[in-house]
């Protein structure tokens, strides 16, 4: 990866190519939006199990993604401990006062129509949870500190890898910020170095889930894409 000796740039030969026509590439374009269109956050979920091999592979998957000095300054923790889940959960839950009051009326007001609120039963119903933290400095063997690049961009690329790749294994997620988070780094045996972001419910949807409405309606692509040809 990097080394604190100086490192020096060398060229391999790009093996792994994916080439196709301009038809072929449109196709398949389209195919990936609409398959990623089917995807949604969910907060009902079945209890069933997920192998561990599914959950190795769409976190190696997070781990393929582009990083700043290719650094990768990111750790996941997989948990299917049901008694760790419970304690994320009654830690999180603890956001209750941030719903009584703590995160001023005007965000309080955007997440009613998501429909999110201080009870958190997902944590401990789905069957995984994955846990992203950053790694704000790397460390070499001797314990000096190597600075890591771009880490917020490195760390939310990553996650779109994962969140595409659970989909892709036909699981839903859930992203959930519980605020304070700190409580993490000591519950998992995480360093100081890492700042958690963000725990991801994973599982499949249970039978009568749903989702909210407001969650269908997504911006066109002429707010949010600007072309100069």
């Amino acid at each position: 990866m990097f080394a604190k000796e100086k490192l020096d740039y060398s060229a391999v030969q790009l093996l792994d190519r994916v080439e196709m026509s301009a038809h072929d590439s449109i196709k398949a374009v389209a195919a990936h939006l609409e398959f990623m269109r089917k995807r949604h956050s969910v907060r009902d979920f079945a209890p069933t199990a997920v192998p561990q091999v599914v959950i190795d592979a769409a976190i190696t998957a997070a781990g393929s993604a582009p990083s700043g000095a290719n650094h990768q300054p990111w750790h996941f923790v997989a948990i299917s401990s049901a008694d760790v889940k419970h304690q994320i959960r009654l830690a999180a839950e603890e956001e209750e006062k941030f719903y009584a009051g703590g995160a001023g009326d005007e965000w309080i007001k955007a997440l009613e129509p998501v429909g999110t609120d201080a009870s958190k039963p997902h944590l401990d119903i789905a069957p995984w949870l994955i846990i992203i933290f950053a790694q704000r400095w790397g460390e070499f063997e001797d314990g000096t500190r190597n600075k890591n690049y771009y880490v917020p961009e490195s760390v939310g690329i990553a996650t779109g890898f994962l969140i595409s790749a659970l989909h892709h294994a036909g699981l839903t997620c859930l992203t959930h910020t519980p605020n304070p988070m700190k409580f993490l780094n000591g519950l998992l045996g995480r360093p100081a170095s890492e700042k958690p972001v963000m725990i991801l419910a994973v599982g499949h949807p249970a039978p009568d889930a749903t989702v909210p409405g407001v969650a269908k309606m997504k911006k066109p692509l002429t707010e949010i894409m600007s072309v100069f040809d």
